[in-house]
C-alpha cells in the first residue's frame, strides 16, 4: 500500500514450506507460479512465464549470481534447496533501474547467512531425496557459515530392480546440489559475504545388447563475493564479484562410434551499488555492472576407431555487457510517492569470431574473421523506469508504472517446454536485442486491520526482436543463427489477488485474464497467432489452516486454460508415407489443466529431554488423479488399402495421484 513499487511479491521461506508439493520437496519456483501474472509451464517444466514473456526473460538471481537453468529432473524440481534460502522476492512489473538484462521479471533469492550465536542442524528424509543443512558461528558474533546439501536416490532405489544380467544394468538418474555461505563482520563498517552453489543432474542409459551408452550431465555453478562498506549513516556500498557457469553435455557411444554434444554459458561479473539516504524524502541508489560472457553453442565432436571429427560449424561467442543506473525513491508528499530511474546498457559482441555470409540457397559464399577482443557488433540504449503511488487513505492506494527494458541474450527452444538442451545465444550481427515497453496500473486495498491484502492490476507489454526457429527446422550441424526468424510480440491482461496473512486460516486467491500474441513475417503467413506462452484463464487457490497446536493442513488448487499447440489439419499419403499437413500455428488447445494438492503437517510437542524438534509432512499431489496433458501424438489403426485406416490424437500425461511423506528434524 505504502511503497511505490508495484507488481512485487515477497515470500518468507516459512510460508513457502507450507505449500503442498510433489514428493514432499519444497519448491520455491512452483510457489511463485501460484501468483497472478506468473504462469507455470506445466508438469515437468521448471520454466515459468510472466505476463506473456518467455522463460529467458526472467532474471533469476541467487546471491547476485544469474542462474541460467533453474530445473532438476528435466524441470520437475527447481535448483533452489529451501533449507538454504533466507527469502525470495519477485518483481513482475515496474522493474527498478538497478535491475537489467531481462524484459519480464526479477526473482531475487538470498541464501541464509549462518547463525552467529549457535550451531543449528536441519535434515529431511523424503521418498526420493534427502537433505542436510548446518549453520553456526565460526567465531561468535564475528563470523558464521552455512552449508546445505541435497541428493536424490532414484538411482539407488532403482538399482535392486535392475539385475546385473539385465541389458539395462548401469542405467540411472540422480541430481544433487550444494549451497555454502560465509559471513564475516570485519569491523563496525565492513562486512564480507562469500557464497556458492554447485548442482548437477546426471542421466545414464545403457543397453548392453546394443552396445549402446548415453551419458547426459548438466548443471549450474555460481560463486559470489560481496563486500559491504558503510561510509556513514547516509551512505553505504556493496561491491560484488560473481562467477556463474551453466553446462549441458550429451555423450553417446555405440561400439567404436562416439558422439559428443555440449553447450552452455559462462559469466564473469563485477558490480557496485551505492545506497544514499540524501534526505528523509529521497533515497537514491546508483551503480554499475560489467559482465564478460562466453557462449558455447552446440559444439559437436566425435570419433570412430582412430578417426576423429570436429566440424567447424560453430564458434564460441564472446561478449561484454555494461550497465550504469541511478534511481530515486522520492516521497513527494504524504499521498504521492515516486520511484523513478534511468539505466544505460551496452552490449558488445567481440572476437574471436568468424562471420559467414550465405547466398539465397543458404550456401556459404564468404566469411569475415574477427581477432581476439575485436568488436564485432555494439548495441546499447536507455532504459527509463518510473512507478507512481497515490495514497487514497491509510489502507488503499493507486499505482502506475512504465518501464523500458533491453535484453541482449536469448533462449531458443525447438520444444514446447523448457529443457536443458535449449540454447542460449547472444545478440550478434544477425540477432538483435529484445526490447520491451511495459505499462501497468493497479488498485491496492487492505481490509480488517490489514488482515486481508487485495489488488487489481492491468498491464500491457510490447516485445520486439523475438526469436523462433524457422518453419520446418530440424537440428543440423549448421550455425543455429542461420535457422532463426525474427518477429514481435505483445501481451495484455488483468490480475486479481486476495491474500489473507493473519489468523488460523491463511493463504491467497489469484486469477489472471491474459492475451499473448506473436507475429513473424516468416511464420503463419505473416499473421498474428497465440504465443505458446498464452493462457487465457489462470487461477490458483492456496490455503493453510492451523488445526491444532500439532497439526497444520494445507491445500492448493490450480486451473489454467490449455496450452496453445499446432495440430495437423489433414493427413494424406505421399509415395506410400502418411504425411501430416499443418496450416496455422497454435490454432489448437490442449485440454484445460487443473489439479488439487493437499498436505498435513504433524509437529509433536518437543520433550524437555530432547534437544531436537521433529515434524512429519504427509502430502498428496493431484488428489483426484486428473490426467493433465503433457503432449499429444498420433496413432494409426487399420489398413489404408481397405479403407479402415484411422488416425487418432492421443494424450500423454505424467503424474496420477502421488502420495508422499517427509520426515524433518531440527536441532
Amino acid at each position: 500500500i505504502k511503497a511505490a513499487q508495484m507488481g512485487k511479491v515477497e515470500l518468507g521461506i516459512d510460508r513457502i514450506k507450507e505449500v503442498p508439493v510433489i514428493f514432499g520437496e519444497v519448491d520455491i519456483l512452483k510457489t511463485l507460479q501460484l501468483m497472478p501474472g506468473v504462469r507455470n509451464a506445466g508438469e515437468g517444466n521448471a520454466g515459468f512465464y510472466v505476463r506473456g514473456g518467455g522463460p529467458d526473460q526472467n532474471l533469476i538471481l541467487l546471491d547476485d549470481a544469474v542462474v541460467y537453468n533453474t530445473g532438476h529432473l528435466f524441470g520437475f524440481f527447481s535448483v533452489f534447496n529451501a533449507d538454504a534460502i533466507k527469502n525470495v522476492s519477485l518483481i513482475k512489473g515496474g522493474m527498478p533501474a538497478q535491475y537489467g538484462g531481462r524484459l519480464s521479471s526479477v526473482v531475487d533469492v538470498a541464501m541464509k547467512e549462518g547463525n552467529l550465536n549457535k550451531t543449528e542442524v536441519d535434515a529431511g528424509i523424503g521418498l526420493i531425496a534427502s537433505r542436510l543443512s548446518i549453520q553456526g558461528p565460526l567465531k561468535k558474533q564475528k563470523a558464521s557459515y552455512m552449508i546445505s546439501a541435497r541428493r536424490t536416490y532414484i538411482d539407488v532405489l532403482a538399482k535392486p530392480f535392475i539385475p546385473k544380467s539385465s541389458e539395462f544394468y548401469g542405467s540411472g538418474y540422480y541430481f544433487y546440489d550444494l549451497n555454502a555461505k560465509m559471513n564475516w563482520i570485519v569491523g563496525p563498517k565492513d562486512r564480507i559475504y562469500v557464497s556458492g552453489y554447485f548442482g548437477r543432474d546426471v542421466f545414464d542409459f545403457k543397453n548392453a545388447r546394443q552396445s549402446f551408452e548415453v551419458n547426459v550431465p548438466w548443471g549450474n555453478s555460481t560463486a559470489t563475493v560481496r563486500w559491504n562498506h558503510v561510509f556513514n549513516k547516509k551512505l553505504f556500498n556493496n561491491l560484488t564479484l560473481v562467477y556463474n557457469d551453466y553446462k549441458f553435455q550429451f555423450t553417446g557411444i555405440q561400439n567404436d562410434f562416439k558422439f559428443k554434444l555440449s553447450s552452455g554459458i559462462r559469466d564473469w561479473t563485477a558490480k557496485t551499488d551505492f545506497d544514499w539516504y540524501a534526505s528523509p524524502q529521497h533515497k537514491l541508489k546508483f551503480g554499475g555492472i560489467f559482465t564478460y560472457h562466453t557462449f558455447f553453442p552446440n559444439i559437436t565432436s566425435g570419433s570412430q576407431d582412430t578417426i576423429q571429427f570436429n566440424p567447424l560449424n560453430t564458434n564460441n561467442k564472446y561478449a561484454l555487457e555494461y550497465g550504469v543506473y541511478v534511481q530515486d525513491d522520492w516521497e513527494v508528499s504524504k499521498k504521492i510517492k515516486l520511484n523513478y530511474g534511468l539505466r544505460y546498457s551496452v552490449f558488445q559482441q567481440v572476437g574471436r569470431y568468424t562471420h559467414y555470409k550465405n547466398d539465397a540457397n543458404g550456401n556459404r559464399v564468404d566469411s569475415t574473421v574477427y581477432g581476439r577482443g575485436q568488436t564485432v557488433k555494439t548495441y546499447g540504449g536507455l532504459e527509463p523506469r518510473a512507478t507512481l503511488r497515490y495514497a487514497i487513505d491509510d489502507v488503499s492506494s493507486i499505482k502506475a508504472a512504465v518501464t523500458r527494458n533491453l535484453q541482449f541474450i536469448h533462449l531458443v527452444s525447438n520444444a514446447g517446454t523448457t529443457l536443458p538442451t535449449d540454447l542460449w545465444v547472444p545478440s550478434t550481427l544477425r540477432v538483435q536485442p529484445q526490447i520491451s515497453w511495459q505499462y501497468a496500473i493497479g488498485y491496492f486495498r487492505n481490509f480488517k486491520n490489514n488482515m486481508f491484502e487485495t489488488s487489481v492490476e492491468l498491464y500491457y507489454k510490447s516485445m520486439d526482436n523475438q526469436i523462433e526457429y524457422r518453419e520446418g527446422y530440424t537440428p543440423s550441424l549448421r550455425d543455429p543463427e542461420e535457422e532463426f526468424v525474427f518477429g514481435k510480440g505483445w501481451s495484455y491482461g488483468a490480475e486479481f489477488f486476495v491474500n489473507k496473512i493473519k489468523g488460523r486460516l491463511t493463504g491467497w486467491v489469484g486469477y489472471t485474464l491474459s492475451y499473448t500474441w506473436r507475429r513473424f513475417p516468416d511464420l503463419n503467413f505473416g499473421e498474428k497467432y497465440p504465443s505458446k506462452f498464452d493462457r487465457r484463464h489462470d487461477a490458483s487457490i492456496v490455503a493453510n489452516y492451523a488445526l491444532t497446536g500439532k497439526w497444520k493442513l494445507g491445500a492448493v488448487f490450480v486451473y489454467g486454460t490449455g496450452n496453445a499447440i499446432s495440430l495437423p489439419e489433414r493427413f494424406y499419403f505421399q509415395e506410400g508415407v502418411l504425411t501430416q499437413e499443418y496450416s496455422r500455428i497454435n490454432a489448437n488447445r490442449m485440454r484445460s489443466y487443473h489439479r488439487l494438492d493437499v498436505s498435513a503437517t504433524y509437529t509433536p510437542k518437543p520433550k524437555k529431554e530432547r534437544k531436537y524438534k521433529a515434524s512429519w509432512v504427509f502430502s498428496i499431489y493431484n488428489l483426484y488423479s486428473r490426467q493433465n496433458p503433457y503432449f499429444y501424438y498420433f496413432d494409426q489403426e487399420g489398413n489404408p488399402a481397405n479403407g479402415t485406416l484411422k488416425v487418432q490424437a492421443k494424450q500423454v500425461s505424467l503424474f496420477p495421484v502421488i502420495p508422499s511423506v517427509t520426515y524433518n528434524v531440527k536441532w
